[in-house]
């Protein structure tokens, strides 16, 4: 019998690859350099050296970039993209671009302290807008102030005489005010943990408070506060007395927001949202729409509001009211401030509301009532919490529907996102946190840690730390 030929092996053959024609262009429709034929296995990392040689960065600091076709973002192979996208290379593609933050933020992988000292449920937890402290109310009727170095309690604060339902801290981070159950606000030294003052006038409990922006006026002298008595007060914080009472709404007031415009923003049970001038809190006009309680609010400005003059490192320049002025004016990027709101309609609005009373955009695919809407830091992506255990991606612009994060196997309560806005936390009522990587949506770290429910979580402006509390009444911090 004849020995049998050996079979030759054939190796598969080189895949080809096709060439496409692109056009980068800016966010703001400006094209940009001269229409180029590359080939489709391109990265997204190859495309960030094409456009930063194309744009020339000075003294060689590489700018990172995200980039778009026809609104999708680029995350895998140029290639891959067209072909999952079904998008046709039949045309010269412009590729829009957008600046990223120089710095990143690493997600947080582990607690770093469990602090107790509340002896109820923790309700809110807020940041300085240095990012150097960190206070939180609670069930038990206390304001507590931690320190972050030693990750212990620093003073608690005791004069309210109900929940302590929201704190929020002043844009120079000088002061904190505080809301509870009963309608009481207080106000506090950071530095002592003493009341300074007390502010009287609702008559049912505090939902919201909101600061005057850092580019307004510093030192920071009033903020405003929402009610259940479907009013919102503007006061002053130095004579500890309101200044005047803004009463449109027909029912609970549940959020408000001061805009960088001169504007508050409220959102009430009556479905509806008011916009009002900041001066003399006369009513602008009212945006409607949702069929429902309204019951969340954010502004796509809301990150530069919030840090006022202070950057990333947490270091205040020599004149804080023109860096705020500058911070809030690169946060808008010559757009309209922009605000989204979220209903137990199961839907979201997207509004231009000093532009015009129709919405942007109605955004639909929640199961379940919308808890919280937050912009991304960059204002580029909008996430929404809602009770359907789900979170959900939006074009901060558009309105449209970028994906679902899915993980949490109860309602989600809150959510936070970190300085660079890359990633995202998440608090749910299954008692875990969960840190998702916004661009390739998918989970980055689980975090479980909390005995029961985590109602509340923050994620502090230098990046470094989440805090998280919840029914367990114990505060986490969680670090890299």
């Amino acid at each position: 019998m004849a020995p049998r030929a050996k079979q030759q092996k054939l190796s598969p053959p080189e895949p080809v690859v096709a060439n496409v024609v692109i056009q980068f262009q800016s966010q703001e429709g400006e094209v940009t350099g001269p229409q180029l034929d590359i080939p489709t296995n391109v990265s997204t990392p190859q495309l960030e050296i094409l456009l930063n040689s194309v744009l020339k960065a000075e003294d060689g600091e590489k700018v990172p970039y995200s980039f778009h076709i026809d609104d999708k973002e680029v995350v895998q192979e140029l290639g891959a993209h067209l072909l999952h996208n079904k998008t046709s290379i039949e045309r010269v593609l412009r590729v829009v671009y957008q600046p990223q933050a120089l710095f990143r933020v690493r997600p947080v992988a582990r607690c770093s302290a469990s602090m107790a000292g509340h002896g109820d449920a923790v309700l809110s937890v807020n940041f300085s807008p240095n990012g150097r402290h960190l206070a939180s109310g609670s069930g038990d009727t206390t304001v507590r102030f931690w320190d972050l170095n030693t990750q212990t309690p620093r003073f608690t604060g005791q004069a309210h005489k109900s929940w302590v339902l929201v704190v929020a801290w002043s844009p120079d981070a000088k002061l904190v005010a505080s809301g509870d159950r009963s309608g009481e606000i207080f106000l506090w030294d950071p530095t002592t943990g003493k009341a300074v003052g007390q502010c009287k006038g609702h008559k049912n409990y505090v939902s919201s408070l909101a600061w005057e922006p850092a580019h307004a006026e510093l030192p920071a002298r009033r903020f405003c506060s929402g009610s259940k008595d479907a009013t919102i007060k503007v006061w002053d914080a130095n004579l500890r007395r309101c200044l005047f009472t803004m009463s449109s709404h027909t029912a609970a007031v549940t959020a408000v927001r001061w805009g960088g415009e001169g504007h508050i923003y409220s959102a009430s049970r009556d479905c509806s949202i008011n916009v009002w001038d900041a001066k003399d809190g006369h009513l602008i006009h009212s945006l409607k729409g949702h069929g429902h309680w309204v019951n969340t609010m954010a502004l796509s400005t809301d990150y530069a509001l919030r840090t006022g003059a202070y950057d990333h490192t947490g270091a205040l320049p020599e004149d804080p009211q023109a860096a705020a002025r500058k911070r809030y004016d690169a946060a808008r990027r010559g757009a309209p401030e922009r605000l989204a709101t979220g209903s137990d309609d199961y839907t979201l609005f997207l509004w231009e509301p000093a532009q015009s009373r129709t919405p942007v955009a109605r955004m639909t695919g929640h199961m379940q009532l919308v808890n919280q809407v937050l912009f991304s830091p960059d204002g580029r992506v909008i996430a929404s919490a809602s009770f359907d255990k789900s979170v959900k991606l939006w074009d901060g612009a558009k309105g449209t529907f970028i994906g679902t994060l899915r993980g949490h196997v109860g309602a989600v309560y809150q959510v936070a996102w970190s300085a660079d806005s890359r990633l995202l936390v998440s608090g749910s009522k299954d008692s875990t946190l969960k840190v998702w990587d916004a661009r390739t949506r998918k989970l980055a770290m689980d975090l479980p840690g909390h005995a029961d429910e985590v109602y509340c979580a923050d994620w502090s402006p230098d990046g470094a730390s989440v805090a998280s509390g919840g029914k367990d009444r114990v505060l986490k911090l969680w670090r890299q």
